[in-house]
């Protein structure tokens, strides 16, 4: 190439970068405009899990609306209900306004034989006061209120559970990306997650629980003292979270004699202090109730007036119930069940989820199946153990393609079972029925 040459092409480089043009040396790509996925995924994570909640629950309100159409005048509600009188007023959500706006009983209603009748102190104060306190603020309705404060309350649960998802299961979250939105997911889409948005106190449990688990594992005992107590007013789980705090104190104390971890004595006084509130918790409601009605074991009572036997023993319903609804059939059945539990508390997937919420999980599991009676609420208490959407939404790691297939397998089969659920199970039949 000659001078001349050499000096035109430089020029002519020198013109190309003047007016903005390509030049062809050190040029930096072209970037092309974020398609829409792009945009959607570069979202905060807080905004992801309201969107897959918030259409959660539309799907529910739309089955409930259908539901409502073919619902026959009960107990409750006329025939034909509109959406928030149904969500509202049905089953327990009547025991729930009887108490927001009459109390307790002082006295335990009984029958001619003397036995104690189904009333409302089988049921926990938390969700009604605060219903009440928010109706007596706003001046709304129970019809209005109850069911705003559950979806509310379910909202904040679902970010907690991504939270404690992401912070208390390290090893699964690397395993299998995107697993905390994947559990919220499952979680709002597990049969019984309809109930979410209705007056029964399982958001403000899930919360709760969710809440508790993820303040112990960031260490801040003190305040999950608090919200294990708030959860022994809201439901009858509070015990299981004595687990928990076992396990995850020897868990510390393990990592911090292998060099891993810190154990001091203001960390052994704060797992204490926490175990010593998880089981005083779950049993102040029960001592509350003796100490009204002046009958020490008038919480049992209440609660053996809803079961086919009136006897609280531990497992013991398991041994009569499923021979009433299977016949010969209903041992094999129940082994079959527990077999499925134990397996999923065993697979990898469970493992990797982190002491904590395995530990609440087989905790939680093992507490639910021996104090009820089985039936057909056992697969709403389910919906707590919400650890087992993170195990179930792991269960498949790779390659990428086989993960989506089966989290989306899941996902359809879940969404079809709430729809189902929510019309054979909400829907109730005046002539003979078991409740949700």
């Amino acid at each position: 190439m000659s001078a001349a040459q050499g000096g035109n092409g430089d020029g002519a480089v020198a013109a190309a970068d003047a007016a903005g043009a390509p030049t062809g040396y050190d040029a930096a790509p072209e970037r092309r405009p974020a398609g829409w996925w792009e945009r959607v995924r570069a979202w905060p994570w807080w905004v992801h899990v309201l969107l897959v909640f918030a259409a959660s629950r539309l799907l529910a309100g739309v089955v409930f609306v259908w539901t409502s159409t073919v619902q026959e005048a009960n107990l409750w509600t006329d025939a034909n209900p509109p959406y928030q009188q149904y969500v509202a007023l049905m089953y327990d959500g009547g025991w729930y306004r009887q108490i927001a706006e009459s109390g307790y009983p002082a006295e335990l209603p009984r029958d001619a034989q003397g036995l104690v009748q189904q009333n409302p102190w089988a049921f926990f104060p938390l969700y009604p006061m605060l219903v009440r306190g928010l109706m007596a603020l706003t001046g709304g309705s129970w019809v209005v209120v109850a069911p705003t404060v559950s979806l509310v309350l379910a909202a904040a649960a679902a970010l907690v559970v991504h939270e404690v998802v992401r912070q208390g299961a390290p090893r699964a979250v690397a395993a299998r990306p995107g697993l905390p939105l994947a559990s919220v997911a499952l979680v709002c889409a597990f049969p019984t997650a309809a109930v979410l948005q209705v007056a029964y106190t399982e958001s403000a449990a899930l919360l709760l629980v969710a809440t508790s688990l993820l303040l112990i594992v960031r260490r801040q005992y003190g305040w999950a003292a608090l919200a294990v107590v708030a959860l022994g007013f809201t439901r009858a789980v509070a015990l299981p979270m004595a687990v928990v705090v076992v396990v995850h104190a020897g868990v510390r104390w393990w990592r911090a004699r292998r060099g891993e971890d810190t154990f001091g004595r203001r960390d052994g006084l704060g797992l204490a202090g926490l175990a010593v509130a998880a089981g005083v918790s779950g049993v102040a409601w029960p001592a509350i109730c003796g100490w009204a009605t002046g009958v020490p074991d008038g919480y049992l009572q209440t609660q053996e007036a809803w079961r086919g036997i009136r006897e609280v023993t531990p497992f013991y319903g398991w041994t009569y119930v499923p021979q009433f609804w299977f016949g010969d059939a209903g041992p094999w059945l129940v082994a079959a069940g527990a077999a499925l539990v134990l397996a999923v508390l065993l697979v990898p997937a469970a493992w990797r989820v982190g002491p904590e919420l395995h530990a609440w999980s087989a905790a939680y599991v093992l507490y639910i199946v021996a104090v009820i009676e089985p039936g057909s609420s056992l697969a709403r208490f389910l919906l707590l153990a919400f650890p087992l959407a993170a195990v179930t939404a792991g269960a498949v790691t790779r390659p990428p393609w086989a993960r989506r297939l089966w989290f989306g397998a899941v996902l359809v089969l879940m969404l079809g079972l709430q729809v189902l659920w929510i019309r054979q199970m909400w829907e109730f039949n005046p002539h003979g029925d078991w409740p949700p």
